[in-house]
């Protein structure tokens, strides 16, 4: 199937875990498939998946099922199946080493302290794949389990709201213009906090 994007969000399944902050790729999937009319509700290759047209390019968007530290078992199922080639795979999740909201899109990269994304390098055999990281911030060496899977703040979630529009918004412009015209756009800091006193 020549010239598909595979656009995957990483995250858990359940319900219980649909408000964390591990669960950020799974919001921009979601937010994606809202503002394009494309239904993520196939289960193939132990995820769930949708297919359209963005930006005039074919598209897959996909959400593991296989919770976060075992995505790449699913993600790379699906692009072996598929035949895509690395640069046309996107990757979207959470990062606690940036500030909360901000996102950052690398053409390539190793996948740091993130459990989900040595999961997606060791089953893709490699680094050479796009990728949109949402800062959520960061609580130490300690603690961090139960911060990743705690729901979002109030004051958080106004910042990851934002972040998650900014984060689809920044896959339309990937597919539409590439990905470096994406990056000088879209790497950017936080929006400011709104004061609620």
């Amino acid at each position: 199937m020549p010239g598909i994007y595979i656009v995957a969000g990483l995250g858990n399944p359940g319900r219980e875990y649909e408000k964390t902050r591990h669960n950020m790729g799974f919001r921009v999937i979601d937010r994606l498939a809202d503002q394009t009319g494309i239904s993520v509700k196939r289960l193939k290759h132990r995820a769930l998946i949708g297919e359209g047209r963005i930006g005039g390019q074919r598209v897959l968007l996909v959400k593991p099922q296989v919770y976060m530290n075992n995505s790449g078992q699913s993600l790379g199922e699906i692009v072996r199946y598929y035949g895509v080639e690395p640069d046309h795979v996107i990757v979207i999740y959470d990062d606690m080493d940036l500030p909360t909201g901000s996102i950052r899109i690398r053409k390539k990269g190793g996948p740091g302290t993130h459990n989900g994304m040595k999961s997606v390098v060791a089953h893709l055999q490699g680094t050479d794949f796009p990728r949109i990281r949402i800062g959520i911030g960061h609580v130490g060496s300690d603690g961090w389990k139960d911060f990743v899977l705690d729901e979002v703040s109030k004051s958080d979630e106004a910042l990851l709201g934002d972040a998650i529009d900014r984060a689809a918004d920044a896959i339309c412009s990937i597919l539409e213009e590439g990905i470096d015209r994406a990056m000088n756009q879209w790497n950017t800091k936080p929006a400011e906090k709104t004061k609620e006193e």
